[in-house]
């Protein structure tokens, strides 16, 4: 057995040499996580920005079910979607089942939530500020969800990358309905999961490096779009150009 110190250089040596094995799953965890989020985030903006300013009956009962959403483990959300794929499914037919496109579909039911209720947030917040005098200039409710989410796009931005983030680093609902099969379907976390089981920690360790250092990626470039919306938004007030836009 290695010790701790020979597995960390080993797999140091495995990320510098661009092993293929470890190449090979780093980009699929990123296509696969990138396409869940770009799906999730197509349809979460909008519905997040339309309930930030959006009232109507039942609406607290529908946030309060979108912030239930968000604990949800993601094993359920793969156990879902695994008997919604499964031959006995609804959706068998399409035979998605263990493969790139099941992943996509799981971390993107993942992450819809994450990006509906932090955008809903965000929106709503700028309502408030800024709701009535928009009203006032003639914007009905999805012109003025539009017009707010615009006004707000460095803190949306900011949604998106967090929902990476959770994309890429969730393991239960991948494994699920991936299968983790070597080639296709492996990517980082699962393949973390099984090489520590097996004893290859050097490539469970490269690959967590690797994983590591895409979270801290998203969090420096979290806080330099922030430090570039104080400098854009730096004295400026929003509403007149909001006013302007109309």
């Amino acid at each position: 057995m290695t010790t701790f110190s020979e597995s960390a250089a080993t797999a140091l040596q495995l990320v510098a040499a661009l092993d293929p094995t470890l190449v090979s799953i780093v980009w699929r965890s990123l296509a696969v996580s990138a396409s869940a989020c770009a799906l999730a985030c197509s349809l979460g903006l909008v519905l997040g920005a339309w309930l930030g300013v959006a009232r109507f009956a039942g609406r607290a009962a529908v946030l309060t079910l979108l912030n239930t959403f968000l604990a949800v483990p993601s094993v359920v959300v793969g156990l879902v979607v695994y008997l919604l794929l499964s031959r006995s499914g609804p959706l068998g037919f399409l035979g998605w089942l263990f493969s790139f496109k099941a992943m996509v579909l799981a971390q993107a039911l993942l992450v819809l939530p994450v990006v509906a209720a932090l955008t809903r947030q965000v929106v709503e917040d700028a309502e408030t500020l800024h709701g009535e005098q928009l009203a006032s200039l003639g914007a009905g409710a999805l012109l003025r969800s539009l017009l707010l989410a615009w006004d707000e796009r460095f803190a949306l931005l900011t949604v998106v990358l967090a929902a990476f983030g959770r994309a890429i680093s969730e393991v239960g609902a991948v494994m699920l309905v991936g299968g983790n099969v070597e080639g296709f379907t492996r990517v980082m976390t699962t393949a973390i999961a099984l090489e520590t089981s097996k004893g290859d920690l050097p490539l469970a360790l490269g690959l967590g490096l690797v994983l590591l250092a895409v979270v801290l990626s998203l969090n420096a470039l979290t806080s330099l779009i922030r430090r570039w919306r104080e400098r854009e938004e730096g004295g400026t007030p929003a509403l007149p150009a909001l006013g302007m836009s109309l």
